[in-house]
């Protein structure tokens, strides 16, 4: 009778000495979770590559893959606001299922495209759209599911390892794959490889137990009028709460002056400035994601910093300086080394600021406000993503990542200034 209550002392002692970054993996619906998130940044980073290196095998150029850039950035505009309502009313497990459902029917339909000859910028514009309405659907759901799943304790570690997914997946083993596939047969295999990996995140998604919606849903309007209360409800709740509006408005603004030359003109910086190829664009993606990755598992490890308003919007303001470094030098170690930086410090912050809306925003509310984050803060990813093909081909990429460095670093300390973030962070601790 006294040997299991001993027992039970002794695991929960295993169990406390795990890293604390580790520690959400105890749970087996989080498992499932993150396996299949795994699978499906490993796809979109495999992505990345293999549209712009398509583009560049028929001829195409920044522009061409701008246009693509921009399709995918109005998907997500489009849809984000109404995913985030649907996350607060329908169980995420089945939005998150749908999801990738239909992104690995259209990846499927990319390959054989590819694979026979037929893919065309059009094509890729098209699915990169649809692409950026289903992500409009799966960060909202993603984000107010893992609350429901792991306690409160957890989420910092648990947001540790998504931040380190993300760059290492994303931007790091993504790449790295499909930069080698492509070296090896063509942008066709890593298309192809992208929808291996979408059959298994959606069987582990049907395998993962559907959690309960957390807020009482009125029945007595039509759902569409519903939708639109809870879009309606969700700005209230922004514009009134001073720390989620000006970071949000800060966000806007650094989204547009540094999303289009990363994504739109860093892989033409690489190769026309180094003389680099498709494995040297890959490997700068590489380092950014070893640097957010290495962040990432550092600040999961370690408690919330005190400061934590004025902790993430500095870094994500300072730590633009280093895209300085690309707009001058013509070594690829140089960008190496400043992809790493500027990886490591918004990684870092993002972790942060994951960790504070759900341990801020009321669980009734979360989806709707990670849609906003998210709509907020890409508004104006379509206007930097179609300026700045153009715009590196008419003043040169020097200038345009001269002032994607210099400016957020100014705009980081009005917003900190603006919403008095000091005496908010103090006056509502998040770890003892």
């Amino acid at each position: 009778m006294t040997a299991q209550p001993e027992a039970t002392r002794e695991d929960e002692n295993v169990r406390d000495r795990l890293p604390r970054a580790l520690r959400p993996f105890r749970f087996g619906q989080y498992r499932l979770l993150a396996v299949a998130l795994t699978l499906s940044l490993f796809g979109a980073g495999v992505w990345l590559i293999a549209v712009v290196f398509q583009i560049r095998a028929t001829g195409g150029g920044p522009v061409e893959v701008s246009f693509v850039a921009t399709a995918n950035a109005i998907g997500l505009l489009l849809a984000v606001l109404v995913g985030g309502a649907v996350a607060d009313r329908v169980p995420q497990k089945l939005i998150l299922l749908t999801v990738e459902i239909v992104k690995g029917v259209l990846v499927t339909a990319v390959a054989a495209l590819a694979f026979t000859g037929g893919l065309e910028v059009w094509h890729l514009a098209l699915v990169g759209l649809v692409l950026g309405v289903a992500d409009g659907f799966f960060m909202p759901a993603y984000s107010a599911m893992l609350p429901a799943i792991l306690p409160e304790q957890q989420l910092l570690a648990a947001n540790g390892f998504e931040g380190m997914l993300r760059p290492a997946i994303l931007q790091a083993g993504g790449p790295a794959v499909a930069a080698g596939l492509i070296a090896l047969w063509s942008p066709a295999a890593a298309f192809a490889i992208i929808a291996v990996t979408q059959l298994g995140a959606i069987a582990l998604l049907v395998v993962l137990r559907r959690t309960a919606v957390r807020r009482e849903v009125p029945s007595e309007r039509h759902p569409a009028i519903e939708l639109l209360v809870d879009v309606r409800d969700g700005f209230r709740y922004l514009v009134r709460t001073p720390w989620l509006f000006a970071t949000l408005v800060f966000s806007c603004a650094l989204v547009l002056l540094i999303m289009g030359p990363f994504e739109v003109l860093l892989p033409f910086a690489v190769t026309e400035q180094t003389g680099g190829d498709a494995g040297s664009y890959a490997l700068v993606l590489v380092a950014f994601g070893v640097g957010g990755a290495v962040a990432a598992i550092a600040v999961a490890s370690w408690r919330l910093p005190r400061r934590y308003l004025t902790t993430m919007t500095l870094a994500w303001g300072f730590g633009c300086l280093p895209l300085l470094l690309v707009a001058f030098t013509s070594s690829l170690w140089v960008m190496v080394i400043a992809a790493f930086a500027v990886g490591m410090v918004f990684s870092g912050a993002g972790v942060i600021w994951g960790t504070l809306l759900q341990r801020r925003v009321p669980p009734a509310m979360l989806g709707r406000v990670s849609s906003l984050d998210f709509f907020v803060s890409l508004a104006l990813m379509p206007v930097s993503t179609a300026v700045a093909g153009p715009l590196g081909e008419a003043i040169g990429y020097g200038p345009v990542f001269v002032v994607a460095a210099v400016v957020p670093p100014v705009l980081a300390v009005v917003a900190v200034l603006a919403a008095r973030m000091p005496r908010d962070e103090l006056a509502h601790p998040l770890d003892a």
